[in-house]
Formats: C-alpha cells, sequence, structure tokens
C-alpha cells in the first residue's frame, strides 16, 4: 500500500466522526493553551447538514457525557471501539495535529500481540526516540537518580544488575515523563491498541494516567473494549471508571457508507450498491474501506446488478477469505507474510527473509506483493496494515509450521542481536524438547526481565522451562529461581515453588538454606507465620551445625515472635535468651539472635538498659555490620528495622532516626518503591512520634500507607502505616480523622496476624475511648490484655491496655481500676525509661482521686523532662496544670498550662491546644478566642 493509499484509508476512516474529532482536537489545542476560535477544520470529508442532525439526535446523550472531557489542559482521553471501526485513523490525526504543532511533542506506542510477552516494549516505543536524541550527559542529567533504577527498562543501560522492584520502575518512568513535560514542550502520548501492550508497560500507563494532575501531559489510549487483558486488572478499572469517560466509537451509518462509496468509485454509485456495501461490512470503517478498493480495483460498476458480487468480495477481506487470497499469491508471498506474522511489529526485511528462507533480491519482490494486495506496509521496515490481517494470518499458518517458525525466530533474533527477551518470547511458543539451550536461553531472559523490574515475564519464562524438562540436575536451581521470580509479585506461586525446590536431593545446602529462608519470607508476606516459623524449623534439623543453621534458627525465632497469636510465647522467650546469653555478635548469624533478643525483651517489658545492651553488641560504632544492611538479601530488612524499632522504644531516638532515614534513602537509590519504602516511612514516622514531631510524622504516614495502598487492597503491609497513623491522629486530637482512617483501611477484627506498632486491637480500645464507647472499649481492652498477659508481653508504651482499660472502669470498678494501674507502673518501672516511666504515670493519675493527681502528675512531667518524646511531655504538662487548677493551686496552674501549650504547640497537638487554651481561659488569664470559619 502506497503512502497515499494509506493516507486515503485513514481519511475514509474519519468519514462519520465529527465529534470525535472535536473532541481529540479540544483535547490537544487545550494542552498547548491556546483557545479555539470557532469550528476545528478537519482535513476529511464532513457530511451533509441533514446527516449531521440525525448524528446528533442519535449521540446526543454520549455528547454530555464527554463534554469537557478535553476542555482542561491535559489529562487522559480514551477512545473505545472495535476492530476496524477508526481508532488508528483518530489517533494517527491526533498525531498529525500535535506534530504540525511546533509547542509540543508526540510520543507513540502501539500494543501488539506479538509483542505482549517483552516488557517495557510500548514504554521504549515511547521514550526511546526522544532519549535517543540526547547525549549521554543530558540522558543522566535528566533522569538523576532514577538512571540505573528506570534505564533497563528504558533500553537505555544493560539489564546486568540484581532483581530490580517493579514499583521503583514505575517511580522511575514517572519521572522520567514528568521531566520532559515539565522541562521541555508539553507532551502528547498516544497509545494505540492498548488492549495488547505488555502488561509492565501497561501497568505503568495505568497508574500514571489515574494520578495525572496539573501537568503539560495529554494521554491517549485507544482500546478494543471487548479484548481488555486479564493481566492488569487496573486498566479495566480505569476504562470503566469515572477517570475520564471513553470516546466510543461506533459503526459507520449506511449514510457515511454512501459517501465512502461514491468518494471512491464515483457519484454515480446507486442506494441499492451502496446499501449493499454497508450490509456487507457491518458499517465497520477498515472493511468497508477494503470492499470499496477491491470494487474499484475490479472496475466493478457502483449498480444495483453489481450488489451481488459484494458479499464475495467481502469474504476476502477478512479471515478465511484474506487467507485464500493470500495463497493465490503463491507459495513464496504465502511464506514470506507467514514469517512477517510470526515476527510480529516493526518487522525488519531482513530478518523476514531470513526466516521465510529467501534472498534479499526475492525478499524484497515477495514485500511488494504483500503491499500491492494491502497486506504489508512500510519498506525496509514492515507491518501489517491492519491487526485483524496480521492475527488473520498468523492463526492460518498451520500449527507445525508456526511452532517450527518461532524455533527459528528465536535464533536469528539472537544472532540478530535482539537481545534474549525478544528470543524468549519465540521460545515460549516452542514445543518441550528436552533442549537444554532453550532451559538456558529462558533463564537467561527470566534474568534479563528480573533485572529491568518484570518479575511476571520472568515467570513465564522459568515455568516454561520445566516443561521442557531441564536436565536433572538443573532442576532444583530452576524451581528455586522460579521461587524468588515470583516473591514480589505472588507470595503463594513463590510457596508452591520453592517447597517443591526444597523437595529435590540436588539442592545443595547453601541453596537449600537459601530456599528455605525465602519461602519463609514468602509465608510470611502471605501472612502465614506459623507456616513461616515451621519451615524453618523443620529445614534446620537437616543442615549440620554452623552459621546457616543458625540463619534458619534465627528465622524461626523471628517468625515465632511476631506472631500475634504465638502458642508458646514464653517457652520461646526463655529460649532466644538461653541462646543469647554468651553470644558477642562475632558474625551476623549471633546479631540477629541478639536482635531477636532484644526486640522480646522491648515487648516483655525487661529492663532497657539489659536490652539496649544486645543492641549494643549487634552495632558497629553506632551503625549496622556489613551483611545487616537494608537492602541485604540474606538477612531481610526485618533484623535493621526491629533494630530501629526497639532503639524508638529505648528512648535512643537519635539512633532510630538515624536508621530509618538510611532505610529511606538505601530503598530509593535500589529503586525499592513498594513495600520496603512503605515501611521505611511507616518506622520514620513511628520515630517522630515519638519525639512529638507529629505534623511531620502524620505526613511520614501518610506517604507510607499511600506508597502500600500502590500495592493493592488488604495487604500486612498497611496494618504498620494504618495503626502508627490512628496514634498519631489520636495524639494531634484528631478523632474523627483518625476514625476514617480506620474505616477506609478496615481497620477491624480480626486483627493482622503480625505485631504492628501500636498493638492493633489496644489501639482499638484507645480510639473506642476517645470516641466515647466505653462499654466496647472495655470489650475490646480486657480481650487485648488476656492475650498480651497469657504471652508475657508487658510493654505499657506500644501496648497500654491496662491504664487505658483502668481508666475506662474507674467508676464502675475503682479497686480493679486501682490494680491494674499498679500492675502496669511496675512493668513500666521494670523498663526503666524516662518514657515508660512518665507515660505510665501520667496515665495512672487518671484513676487517682483528684487530690491525688497534682503529686503523681508532677512525677510524671519529672521523668518526661529527660525523655526525648515531647508530646508526652506536653501532655502531662497539661495534665498537671489541670489537676492543680482544680484543687486549687492556680499560680502553678497557670505556669504549667502555658508551658504545656507552648510545647503542644510546637508538637501539633492540637487537642491539646485546645485543652491548655480553655483552661487559660477559665483562669481567667487568657481569653476565649473568637470562633472560626
Amino acid at each position: 500500500m502506497s503512502g497515499q493509499q494509506r493516507e486515503r484509508v485513514l481519511s475514509a476512516a474519519l468519514f462519520e466522526r465529527e465529534r470525535e474529532l472535536s473532541v481529540v482536537e479540544r483535547a490537544v489545542y487545550g494542552l498547548c493553551g491556546r483557545e479555539i476560535q470557532g469550528e476545528m477544520q478537519c482535513e476529511v470529508q464532513k457530511e451533509s447538514t441533514e446527516n449531521e442532525e440525525v448524528l446528533e439526535a442519535g449521540r446526543a446523550e454520549e455528547d454530555r457525557e464527554t463534554e469537557g472531557v478535553a476542555e482542561k489542559a491535559g489529562g487522559l482521553l480514551l477512545i473505545s471501539g472495535e476492530a476496524g471501526l477508526g481508532k488508528t485513523a483518530l489517533l494517527t490525526h491526533v498525531r498529525r495535529v500535535a506534530g504540525e504543532r511546533d509547542d509540543c511533542t508526540v510520543l507513540f506506542g502501539r500494543g501488539s500481540k506479538s509483542a505482549e510477552r517483552v516488557p517495557f516494549t510500548v514504554v521504549r516505543q515511547l521514550l526511546q526516540p526522544e532519549l535517543a536524541a540526547m547525549t549521554q550527559e543530558a540522558r543522566r542529567e535528566l533522569l538523576g537518580d532514577w538512571h540505573d533504577i528506570a534505564g533497563p527498562a528504558l533500553g537505555i543501560t544493560p539489564p546486568v544488575g540484581p532483581l530490580a522492584d517493579p514499583q521503583g520502575v514505575r517511580d522511575g518512568l514517572d519521572w522520567v515523563i514528568t521531566q520532559l513535560a515539565f522541562k521541555g514542550k508539553p507532551l502528547v502520548v498516544i497509545v494505540d491498541d492498548a488492549h495488547w501492550v505488555d502488561p509492565e508497560s501497561l501497568t505503568w500507563l495505568t497508574s500514571f494516567a489515574v494520578r495525572l494532575t496539573e501537568m503539560p501531559l495529554l494521554i491517549v489510549l485507544a482500546y478494543r473494549p471487548e479484548e481488555l487483558p486479564d493481566h492488569t486488572p487496573g486498566f479495566k478499572e480505569l476504562v470503566a471508571g469515572r477517570v475520564a469517560r471513553p470516546v466510543e466509537l461506533h459503526a459507520l451509518t449506511p449514510e457515511a457508507v454512501a459517501g465512502l462509496v461514491r468518494e471512491a468509485l464515483g457519484p454515480g454509485a446507486d442506494d441499492p450498491f451502496c446499501r449493499e456495501v454497508w450490509a456487507v461490512t457491518g458499517g465497520n470503517a477498515y472493511e468497508a474501506v477494503e470492499l470499496i478498493a477491491k470494487a474499484r480495483d475490479r472496475d466493478m460498476d457502483p449498480v444495483e446488478e453489481s450488489a451481488a458480487l459484494l458479499r464475495e468480495l467481502g469474504a476476502a477481506a477478512r479471515g478465511k477469505g484474506l487467507v485464500a487470497r493470500l495463497e493465490q499469491l503463491g507459495s513464496a508471498v504465502t511464506r514470506f507474510a507467514y514469517a512477517a506474522a510470526v515476527l510480529g511489529t516493526e518487522i525488519e526485511l531482513t530478518l523476514a527473509a531470513n526466516l521465510a528462507g529467501m534472498g534479499p533480491t526475492e525478499a524484497k519482490q515477495r514485500a511488494d506483493q504483500l503491499r500491492e494486495a494491502r497486506i504489508l506496509t512500510g519498506d525496509t521496515t514492515l507491518e501489517f496494515v491492519h491487526p485483524l490481517i496480521a492475527t488473520a494470518v498468523y492463526r492460518a499458518i498451520p500449527t507445525g509450521t508456526r511452532t517450527a517458525m518461532h524455533g527459528q525466530a528465536a535464533w536469528l533474533s539472537a544472532d540478530a542481536g535482539k537481545g534474549v527477551a525478544v528470543s524468549a518470547r519465540h521460545l515460549l511458543e516452542v514445543h518441550p524438547d528436552a533442549d537444554a539451550d532453550v532451559v538456558g536461553q529462558l533463564r537467561a531472559a527470566a534474568r534479563e526481565h528480573l533485572a529491568v523490574g518484570a518479575p511476571d515475564a520472568a515467570r513465564r519464562c522459568l515455568e516454561r522451562p520445566l516443561l521442557e524438562p531441564p536436565p536433572e540436575e538443573d532442576r532444583a536451581m530452576l524451581l528455586y529461581e522460579l521461587g524468588c521470580a515470583a516473591l514480589l509479585t505472588s507470595p503463594k506461586t513463590t510457596i508452591n515453588h520453592l517447597r517443591a525446590a526444597l523437595d529435590l536431593p540436588d539442592l545443595g545446602e547453601d541453596l537449600r538454606i537459601d530456599a528455605t529462608f525465602r519461602l519463609s519470607q514468602a509465608y510470611a508476606h502471605n501472612s502465614q507465620l506459623d507456616e513461616a516459623a515451621r519451615v524453618v524449623a523443620d529445614q534446620a534439623k537437616r543442615i549440620p551445625a554452623g552459621p546457616g543453621r543458625m540463619r534458619l534458627q534465627a528465622a524461626h525465632y523471628m517468625w515465632q515472635g511476631v506472631q500475634v497469636e504465638e502458642e508458646d510465647a514464653i517457652g520461646r522467650s526463655h529460649r532466644i535468651a538461653e541462646l543469647a546469653r554468651d553470644l558477642e555478635g562475632r558474625d551476623n548469624a549471633e546479631r540477629t539472635l541478639l536482635v531477636l533478643r532484644a526486640f522480646d525483651g522491648t515487648l516483655r517489658s525487661e529492663n532497657s538498659l539489659e536490652v539496649g545492651e544486645f543492641i549494643d553488641r549487634v552495632l558497629v560504632d553506632g551503625k549496622l555490620p556489613d551483611g545487616l544492611g537494608w537492602t541485604n538479601a540474606e538477612w531481610g530488612f526485618e533484623i535493621p528495622s526491629q533494630i530501629g524499632i526497639v532503639c524508638s522504644y529505648l528512648d535512643r531516638l537519635d539512633e532510630a532516626g538515624e536508621l530509618f532515614d538510611q532505610a529511606v534513602r538505601a530503598f530509593e537509590i535500589a529503586g525499592w518503591s513498594g513495600a520496603h519504602l512503605a515501611f521505611a516511612h511507616d518506622f520514620r514516622g513511628l520515630v517522630l512520634r515519638r519525639r512529638g514531631d507529629l505534623e511531620e510524622a502524620e505526613q511520614a504516614l501518610r506517604k507510607g500507607l499511600g506508597l502500600a495502598h500502590r500495592l493493592g487492597p488488604g495487604l500486612p503491609i498497611q496494618w504498620d502505616g494504618t495503626c502508627l497513623l490512628i496514634d498519631t491522629l489520636i495524639a494531634r486530637g484528631k478523632i474523627d480523622e483518625a476514625q476514617e482512617v480506620a474505616e477506609a483501611n478496615s481497620f477491624l477484627p480480626p486483627y493482622s496476624p503480625a505485631i504492628v506498632l501500636p498493638d492493633a486491637a489496644c489501639l482499638a480500645g484507645r480510639l473506642l475511648l476517645a470516641r466515647g464507647k466505653t462499654k466496647e472499649a472495655i470489650e475490646e481492652l480486657e480481650a487485648a490484655g488476656r492475650r498480651l498477659e497469657e504471652r508475657g508481653r508487658h510493654n505499657t508504651l506500644w501496648a497500654p491496655w491496662a491504664l487505658d482499660l483502668a481508666f475506662a472502669i474507674k467508676d464502675e470498678e475503682p479497686e480493679r481500676a486501682r490494680t491494674l494501674v499498679s500492675q502496669a507502673i511496675q512493668h513500666a518501672m521494670r523498663f526503666g525509661t524516662d518514657t515508660a516511666i512518665g507515660e505510665a504515670l501520667r496515665l495512672a493519675a487518671k484513676v487517682d482521686a483528684p487530690r491525688e493527681r497534682p503529686d503523681r502528675l508532677s512525677k510524671a512531667v519529672a521523668h518526661l523532662r529527660k525523655s526525648p518524646c515531647r508530646y508526652e511531655l506536653a501532655a502531662a504538662l497539661v495534665d498537671h496544670g489541670v489537676a492543680l487548677r482544680e484543687c486549687g493551686h492556680q499560680a502553678e496552674a497557670v505556669e504549667r498550662l502555658r508551658e504545656g501549650l507552648e510545647l503542644s504547640e510546637r508538637c501539633g497537638a492540637d487537642g491539646l491546644v485546645r485543652t491548655a487554651r480553655a483552661e487559660l481561659v477559665e483562669l481567667g488569664v487568657e481569653e476565649e478566642a473568637e470562633p472560626t470559619g
């Protein structure tokens, strides 16, 4: 097909698309910031006034739905329609309108069924042309810290690194396109056939599209609504949601088809002939254009007598009819078309010639014949005129021939330097044949996919060799690699493969230890903490004494120790205490056990100096030792996390803050923008909450929770962020907001099976108390207390159930309330930090008789002045001031309240601020504030 013919086809496909053309043109002009004066001048033939009125009446409702869709600058524009209705023609018009302007840049990509399994294909189509035009220095400046993270996915750096976090790669792509949009001209990003876009590109496009706000960027996606992919559910939600109302293309009316006929065959075409063209094609724009072209090729007279021949011609434009027409061109032409169909998109003439088994001269002749037949288009790089043709030709290839050609295509692609990712796409179609080379190629492709942040693609490449099958000595390693590939995206799949690997006798000791540890992580990520603990204990029995066995023992104690409903918590505490007693921290196995001992001691409210001693044996010059860093895969991030948590409760907030700041930096540098970074922000929020920087804590926690939500609903990672945020909002006095967060994040029983900060059930009771639901709070706190007491977990900062319960029952059960207070203070005294003691005394004073409160609160203030936790001091000062006023000590009350007010304001504790001001008004030393808003 010549360029002129192609233009005519595209132009014809825009018949009866005035409304759609107006929408897309307004979107482009809106992005570029220019007002539209009068009607847009479209480069297509217009319909008659009468026909426009008919169309307007039939689509008035759609006009109302899409009104304003492109009035704003930038945003998302969706174009929906079945195959052949003119989506490509409409996008070509968008490209032309935007491309002719000097004030915007057009990025274009197209999904294809053949390249759907090659990760980031469309991302590279969109961005590589812009990046290729830059110098290497300019690219590095543009990408900044994201260069090594997003570079492999973009194809500008080799995929040689370790496993890349998919979310981190997507964040890097966000950065690249945002920089291009803001530092250069506004961007028009156009993607055709989005339903066939590779999962990695489509996931990124979907996540980015829903967050477009006030950006000089327009994204235009065209797709077939009946072929939405299952691999990217977010895209289905996007097109079905209210982010952007799709512009829906419909079949052409009989009047529009008649216009096409008369434009191509002359104004003398009669109504019956035109009507038959419409009936044969169903108003499908592509099929109508093809049928009219065939009628013109045959010099058919466009009159009623010729109409009977149209159905036979129409059948030749699709399916079996198209294949029959292809075969009439000869076996050599058919073989070349088959080769093109196997290669898919962006078909290189030389590669297609080699695959078809012919020389360059003959290949060029066959390509010319296929262009003449309107099957292929392009010169040195070919493509099918329409995806419908590509699909028909591919399906026509005999099964055995197609499989063999994919095998050849794999090796030809490799020899041509296309990379293992392209070769793997073909190898996935080859029949299993115990071919070790196929296994090796697919494993190499999986490593590349992991390095670019495409674990699902890696998983597909590793599952296929299991059918080959691989050499028996490689099977265990293959299952291990498969399990590791699925760890980020499918814990259940990881569990199945790693268990299978562990059942094989060929698994070496080092690999068995690592596979067991990763299997336990998968169980933990799947909220199966008891299984996580059990599997490492079982495998540890098979490993000789030494660092490997100790690593598994440490993992066993770790997964046991973070279970809320641990059955033998006290026994396990005794065992780990015995193990850790004489450990000096000579290697990371010993250090890990010391960390677990310190974490357990913190929850049990053991002496804080002794607990701190365990941490000191772990740290090297106050820093994490080599091999226990945040991104270390051998031990995981859980161990340094527990070090920071322990330091937070030991009042060593500077150390904890530095550790979690390092975590954020380490994860960002590594491109880990998923669960790891979410946890880092959560624990950074914990330190800020303990320090009393409540506003900053809230920001960090909302950021962490937002990152967790991007990973999907109901994941364990969301529990820590939810609990810490609710706790922070309660401290700020924002009870209604705390309840909103609880409801939005399903903060309901059953709570997380893993320990969270603070304890979920205790926090639920505190929130109920704050909302005035005392009866429900008592039930929640009593249940929490029974569970914690049975397991010997008495830390009153992490789980203040006894002090909150005492306050709730003080009027109905005063003796029990005093007993609870006494026991809680004993636990706080045993822990021994000024924060624990001071906060326990402050809360205990709520149960005291009014005359006893000032003395208890004075002691609380004295301890908390030595604590780094400013919010607790502010609360104690305000409580002390209130108690002094109630006992008639006005001057002292004013002094305490003013100090408490000033500190509360610095902390961002709005509730305390209101209380302190109200008390000062009551004392007559401050005027009542004017109501606002």
